[in-house]
C-alpha cells in the first residue's frame, strides 16, 4: 500500500508520542503548526510515488516480496537501483529541501547486510526477524527515524568510562521475551513525526561496551520514550519563502527503560557486526546525501539565475555573473558525479544487496560538506545585498511605504518589484537565515564529520596499487631513460604519446 501525503499525516494520529517543542507538550503531532513543514517535507516522498510521471523513479518492485514499494523503503538489488535512488533523492530535495525519508532507505539496506553477516557468523536469527519487519514497513509505507547518534558525553572517553551512563544508549536488561534499553540518542531527524525509530549503534564498540552494540525497532510512542525537539523550518514566518512550507525538526530522544520484544531486535551485543552496520549505513547515507545536496544546489542555481536577471545582469552579457553561476554548477554537478560513479561502480554485498562504491560515495560527501559554504557565497555574489537589506514582507502591504518601495527597489523594468522581492527572500531563507545555517551544519556533519569520510577514503582507496604501479615503472628504468612508454592517444600530445626523435646537431 502506497500512502499519499494526506494519508501519511492521518496515519500519525494513530500514535501518541510524548513530544515537547519549545518547552511545550505537543498533544497532536499531525495538527501542530510548529511541525507542519516537516510533515509536508516527508509528504513529498509519498505524493511523488503516486505521480504516474515520477513513479518509475519513486517506486520499486521489492524482490523479496514481489510488491511495489516506495523507493525510500526499497532494498537495492542492482547498480541501477543505486542510481535511481540517487535520482529520487535529488528529485525530492529540489522540491522540499531535504527528503528526510531516505534515512530509512539507508538504514534498511545496511540492516539487510548486517543481519545476514551476523547470522552467518553467530548462527543467530536476526535476518528472518528483519525481513518480517521490512515487509511490514513496506506494506504499511511507514516512515522511520534513525536513532543512531548517541549524546556521547566526554568525547575522549569510551561509553563505559562516562560519568553519566545515559549519554550512550545500551541494553540494561535481557529478558526471556526481549530486552530493556536505556540512554539518549541526541540527533534524530524528524523525530516527532516518525512512525517508528530504528535504534542503531553510532560507532564500533569494544567487548566491554557490548551492551551499546544494539539495533532494534521502537514505536515512536513506546512507553518510556520522550522526544524533545525543535520546530520544523520557520513555520508562520512570512519572510520564510521556503522553510515556512518545508523544513525539518530534529529531536533528542530519551529512552527510559524501554522494553523491546525479541522480534524487533536485530543486534544485541555483537560488537564487530555493530561496527559493520555503522560503516555500511554511513556509506549508504553519504551516497544519499549527495543527491540531497544536489537537489538543494538546484534551488540555489535557479534562484541565483532569477535574481541576477531581476537585477538586470544577464549572464550572457555580464561575464562575472556567468563565471560565478558556472562555478556553482561545477560544484553541484561535480559532487553529484561522484554519486553517479558510486552508483555505477557499486558492488554486490555478500548478503545479496548492492552497495555504493565506498570511495566515490565518501569523496562526493566530503566535497559537498566542504563546499556548501562556497555554494552559499556564490548565491550571495550573484544575488546582491538586497537579500539581507530588503524590508520585511509586512511592508509590502503598508499603504504608507509599499508604493515607494515598489518604485525604488525594482530592478529591470519588465520584472515587477514583487517578483524580485520574492526571489530575494527565498535566497535569504536558503542561505542566511537560521534555517540556512541548519542546512549548512547538516551538510558538514550529516552522515559523519569530514574526518570520518577522510578515514573511509584512506581505508578503502587502493594506495598500495598506485605504489606498485610506480615501483613497476621504476623497475623498468623509465625514469632513467627519460622516456614515456604510454601509447594512449592524447596523453601528452594530440597524435599520441610517442616520444619524438631527438634532433641531432649539425655536423661541424
Amino acid at each position: 500500500m502506497l500512502l499519499s501525503a494526506e494519508g501519511f499525516r492521518d496515519s500519525l494520529r494513530a500514535y501518541r508520542p510524548r513530544v515537547f517543542v519549545n518547552g511545550q507538550r505537543v498533544e497532536s503531532v499531525a495538527d501542530e503548526p510548529l511541525l507542519a513543514p516537516g510533515i509536508a517535507g516527508i509528504g513529498v516522498c509519498y505524493d511523488f510515488a503516486l505521480d504516474p510521471a515520477l513513479a518509475p523513479v519513486m517506486t520499486a518492485r521489492q524482490g523479496s516480496s514481489g510488491k511495489l514499494v516506495n523507493r525510500m523503503t526499497h532494498i537495492d538489488e542492482s547498480t541501477t537501483d543505486l542510481l535511481t535512488k540517487l535520482e529520487a533523492v535529488r528529485l525530492v530535495c529540489r522540491t522540499s529541501g531535504c527528503a528526510q525519508r531516505y534515512l530509512a532507505h539507508d538504514s534498511l539496506n545496511a540492516l539487510w547486510q548486517a543481519t545476514k553477516r551476523t547470522d552467518a557468523e553467530h548462527g543467530t536469527e536476526y535476518h528472518a526477524r528483519f525481513l518480517d519487519y521490512l515487509h511490514r514497513v513496506q506494506d504499511e509505507d511507514l516512515t522511520l527515524g534513525v536513532a543512531m547518534t548517541d549524546a556521547k558525553g566526554d568525547r575522549s572517553k569510551r561509553p563505559g568510562e562516562q560519568a553519566e551512563p545515559d549519554v550512550y544508549l545500551r541494553i540494561v536488561e535481557r529478558r526471556a521475551d526481549g530486552i530493556v534499553i536505556r540512554g539518549t540518542k541526541a540527533i534524530v531527524t524528524g523525530a516527532p513525526y516518525m512512525h517508528e525509530f530504528l535504534v542503531m549503534p553510532c560507532r564500533t564498540h569494544r567487548p566491554e561496551d557490548a551492551a551499546c552494540a544494539v539495533c532494534c525497532a521502537v514505536p515512536v510512542d513506546a512507553e518510556g520514550v520522550t522526544i524533545v525537539a525543535r520546530p520544523a523550518g520557520r513555520p508562520g514566518d512570512p519572510a520564510a519563502r521556503f522553510s515556512a512550507k518545508y523544513g525539518q525538526s530534529v529531536g533528542v530522544v530519551l529512552f527510559d527503560n524501554v522494553f523491546v520484544p525479541w522480534e524487533r531486535v536485530f543486534l544485541a551485543g555483537e560488537t564487530e557486526e555493530g561496527g559493520f552496520l555503522t560503516t555500511s549505513y554511513a556509506t549508504h547515507h553519504r551516497h544519499s546525501c549527495i543527491g540531497a545536496r544536489a537537489g538543494f544546489g538546484d534551488l540555489l542555481i535557479g534562484a541565483g539565475a532569477l535574481m541576477a536577471e531581476a537585477n538586470g545582469l544577464d549572464p550572457e552579457r555580464h561575464g562575472h555573473m556567468r563565471e560565478q553561476l558556472v562555478e556553482l554548477i561545477k560544484i553541484v554537478e561535480g559532487f553529484y558525479a561522484c554519486g553517479v560513479a558510486a552508483s555505477v561502480y557499486g558492488q554486490k554485498d555478500p548478503g545479496g544487496t548492492f552497495m555504493p562504491d565506498t570511495v566515490f560515495a565518501n569523496i562526493g560527501k566530503l566535497l559537498l560538506a566542504t563546499q556548501i559554504y562556497e555554494m552559499h557565497r556564490i548565491a550571495h555574489y550573484v544575488s546582491g545585498g538586497l537579500i539581507v537589506a530588503l524590508p520585511g514582507p509586512d511592508e509590502d502591504h503598508n499603504p504608507e511605504t509599499a508604493a515607494s518601495l515598489a518604485a525604488v527597489l525594482a530592478g529591470r523594468p519588465d520584472i515587477p518589484y514583487a517578483q524580485r522581492a520574492e526571489v530575494a527572500r527565498l535566497i535569504e531563507d536558503l542561505t542566511v537565515s537560521h534555517q540556512a545555517g541548519w542546512y549548512s551544519v547538516i551538510s558538514l556533519h550529516g552522515g559523519g564529520s569530514p574526518e570520518a569520510m577522510k578515514r573511509e577514503i584512506w581505508r578503502h582507496y587502493p594506495v598500495a596499487e598506485k605504489t606498485a604501479l610506480v615501483e613497476e615503472l621504476l623497475d623498468r628504468g623509465v625514469l632513467d631513460q627519460g622516456q614515456r612508454v604510454s601509447k594512449q592517444p592524447g596523453r601528452c600530445c594530440v597524435s599520441g604519446c610517442e616520444a619524438p626523435d631527438l634532433v641531432k646537431p649539425a655536423a661541424e
